[in-house]
């Protein structure tokens, strides 16, 4: 699939890559530091069967955007692109930042959405300790960019063992120094919805891997605890925060019964 550029209202130029394709839409929203192509698996498991959407978000991949934002810019980007698509209403996956960003869209329009998976992430800021390695190491490469104790970093934070390190080392070091600065920027300015959780209206499936070291899985738990419609909770043993890349079965398979579920229940859903 080819990337098209979307202009969205906020004026950001956002990097789609959409495979046409019948049932359906299934819109994936990578996490921190990633992009669209940490989805790759789901979007081959997927194809035969839904429309799949992969994009870029700011501070990410080939997206062009100017000024800092944060996750609610982000979350009407995701609505901006829906728009331009035509899709009226899809299931989103949103992993780390991803579904940080997917939990917000569903708040602003809960109508767009049939449901939202909620990969790899919780509904708060990231938690606060005595360690300061994140904050020292990202925006030291925002000053002075990438190095090997900076990859490192990443690779343990996100993949763990099982991924491809080649595809993600390249990719980093390919990021600018701006990306990794206006990203962080907007990660360190989460605001929390755990008090919020009562305003996410639409089925809420829940995956998280139990070596998640990136976030929590205590804390993902949090958020099916709290909505009103909380639909399936896979918890995946070994899964590190780039579960869905290490472990694509276990996680395909939730998203595919989630999909079932709300078929189900919206006939006409995948025609």
């Amino acid at each position: 699939m080819a990337i098209t550029m979307i202009d969205v209202p906020s004026g950001a130029r956002m990097a789609v890559e959409d495979n046409g394709g019948a049932g359906v839409p299934l819109v994936f929203s990578h996490g921190y530091m990633m992009n669209h192509t940490m989805f790759d698996r789901q979007v081959e498991h997927f194809r035969s069967r839904c429309r799949c959407i992969t994009w870029d978000a700011r501070g990410h991949g080939d997206t062009q955007w100017q000024g800092d934002f944060n996750y609610w810019d982000s979350a009407s980007d995701l609505i901006g692109i829906l728009d331009a698509l035509g899709i009226e209403k899809c299931v989103h996956v949103g992993m780390s930042q991803g579904g940080i960003v997917g939990m917000r869209a569903a708040m602003l329009a809960p109508d767009r959405f049939y449901g939202i998976v909620q990969l790899a992430t919780q509904a708060g800021p990231l938690p606060k300790g005595e360690d300061d390695t994140f904050e020292r190491l990202m925006y030291g490469w925002a000053d002075n960019g990438p190095d090997e104790e900076k990859i490192e970093f990443l690779i343990a934070l996100i993949l763990g063992p099982g991924a491809d390190h080649d595809h993600w080392r390249k990719a980093w070091n390919a990021i600018s120094q701006t990306q990794v600065r206006d990203a962080t920027n907007c990660l360190m300015s989460i605001d929390s919805l755990f008090e919020r959780l009562g305003e996410v209206k639409v089925p809420v499936a829940t995956i998280h891997g139990l070596a998640d070291i990136g976030s929590a899985f205590e804390l993902g738990l949090l958020t099916p605890m709290g909505v009103p419609d909380p639909r399936g909770v896979t918890m995946i043993p070994g899964g590190p925060h780039g579960v869905n890349i290490t472990h694509p079965e276990r996680v395909n398979k939730a998203i595919a019964d989630f999909i079932d579920e709300l078929a189900a229940e919206n006939p006409g859903m995948e025609n």
